[in-house]
């Protein structure tokens, strides 16, 4: 019997060490066997089987409940076929299970112009301390428009920078934040590149904070990946789903602000993300939405001006039954 007992111990130990880490993940909450990396339509052939850590200060990882409206619930692949795409590239996903409804070019290579502000947002919440203050250099005011116009020397709480670069979409602020977070732009870009890389984002290069053309790409896949990570993040979450918004400049004037998600202003159940446009990268929206529980996030790049909102709208509905 004691030689029994002993045996049976010496096997738990050992099935327990084996067990593969979507099920270690899944002890620990996390959804890394999902969202965060492991299911087939999200690996890469050379990727490392786990996934390279983030650290631990970063506010990336915590999860609110899918949906503001009500607690998510897992939903299988609309019945109904894909609409026909009228644009470059399409990818829609399920942020809470990583899971690909739709895509259309997703792996092609090209420029996504604003909506990399997402990742800039997100490697600003890794920092930390949203609640310090920001003093705007000379160089942070030369980006091209779009531009909040902030005057050198004056500064503000980077939580308050954080919101205009999102709801905005300011170039400037966007370097102000990158300076202020790593030191200068490039250290800020080289941190955009590794957490990139984190997110198993295999097919993108970023060489500034705010999109403008220059030798960097993405695809529809991978800033459907970053959109993921976006979307758990409390902060980033609460801040691209703000319609209005009123920012206070240092002179005591205000600039209000409406969110270039026009889709954020016309549906309830759209709650953000980001916008982008550049003659490079066309038309682009990141956008998420939820219904009776639901959450859903389409990734539609190089589209026009008379298309972008429907084409993300066409999507949206077609993955929430809305149609």
């Amino acid at each position: 019997m004691r030689f029994l007992a002993v045996f049976f111990t010496i096997c738990t130990a050992v099935l327990l060490s084996t067990c593969s880490p979507a099920y270690s993940s899944h002890l620990t909450g996390s959804q890394y066997n999902r969202t965060y990396g492991t299911y087939s339509g999200m690996t890469h052939p050379g990727a490392r089987h786990n996934p390279a850590p983030i650290p631990a200060g970063a506010r990336t990882i915590s999860r609110p409940s899918a949906s503001a409206q009500a607690p998510y619930r897992a939903y299988n692949m609309p019945q109904e076929p894909a609409p026909r795409p009228n644009c470059a590239a399409v990818c829609v996903i399920d942020p809470n299970t990583g899971q690909i409804f739709y895509s259309y070019n997703a792996d092609t290579k090209r420029q996504v112009a604003s909506t990399q502000k997402i990742i800039t947002a997100l490697c600003v919440c890794d920092e930390g301390d949203l609640d310090s203050m920001v003093t705007i250099h000379p160089a942070d005011c030369k980006a091209p428009p779009i531009r909040l116009n902030l005057k050198p020397g004056t500064e503000y709480r980077k939580s308050e920078l954080l919101k205009a670069m999102l709801i905005g979409s300011f170039n400037d602020v966007a370097l102000s934040l990158a300076r202020d977070t790593a030191g200068s732009v490039d250290a800020f870009v080289e941190r955009m590149n590794k957490r990139a890389r984190r997110m198993k984002m295999y097919n993108t290069h970023f060489a500034n904070p705010n999109g403008l053309p220059a030798e960097q790409y993405s695809t529809a896949h991978d800033m459907a990946r970053a959109a993921c990570y976006a979307y758990h993040n409390r902060t980033i979450r609460e801040y691209i789903n703000i319609p209005t918004y009123d920012f206070v400049k240092a002179d005591g004037r205000i600039r209000r602000m409406n969110s270039t998600n026009r889709l954020l202003r016309t549906h309830p159940w759209v709650h953000g993300m980001k916008t982008g446009y550049t003659n490079a990268a066309g038309k682009c929206l990141i956008s998420c939405g939820s219904y009776n529980g639901r959450s859903v996030i389409v990734v539609v790049l190089g589209s026009t001006s008379s298309r972008i909102w429907g084409e993300s709208l066409k999507y949206l509905k077609w993955a929430l039954n809305l149609a």
